[in-house]
């Protein structure tokens, strides 16, 4: 198995628990967050949804300063009403990223990337590396995340590595 039919294969294993999870945020409840210090539901959802896009910014970009000294460079989060809206974000985020992989060398995921902050590098390691950890890992601690403010919001969460109170396989 090459390296990028591996991570091909990781990320199309987590699309439907994903895609199950975005279908269940609560409408309405953006603003909400379990505690002063976490995220809001919006954003939250908002970052599960579009995470796998990142992959085409791995794969096709040398790096990125995701916080930039200059504001006005800084990503804009997405902001959501519906729950449609999220799924769509979902949908095409995943189609950058397959394609990004498909697009791709197992050779051009060995070569570097870098991740940087208000200038500063954090950290340079081969593609496949950010891929599965700055990505891949990355996204299903975020979907956990997300799972618990469905539980808060009394809303059902979805089996994603094994049955749910809510769900069974």
């Amino acid at each position: 198995m090459t390296t990028k039919s591996l991570l091909l294969e990781a990320l199309k294993r987590e699309e439907a628990s994903t895609r199950k999870t975005l279908e269940r945020v609560p409408e309405g409840k953006n603003d909400w967050a379990p505690h002063e210090k976490s995220m809001k539901l919006g954003y939250l959802a908002s970052l599960v949804a579009s995470m796998p896009g990142w992959i085409d910014m791995m794969v096709n970009q040398p790096g990125i300063d995701y916080a930039p000294v200059d504001p006005a460079q800084r990503p804009k989060p997405f902001v959501w009403t519906k729950n449609a809206e999220l799924v769509t974000l979902f949908d095409e985020s995943m189609k950058k990223a397959v394609a990004a992989l498909e697009g791709t060398t197992d050779e051009h995921l060995m070569t570097n990337w870098q991740l940087k902050a208000h200038g500063q590098l954090i950290t340079e390691e081969p593609r496949y590396i950010n891929i599965l950890s700055g990505m891949l890992m990355h996204w299903a601690h975020h979907r956990g995340q997300l799972t618990v403010y469905l539980r808060l919001n009394e809303a059902a969460v979805p089996a994603i590595y094994g049955p749910s109170a809510d769900e069974r396989f």
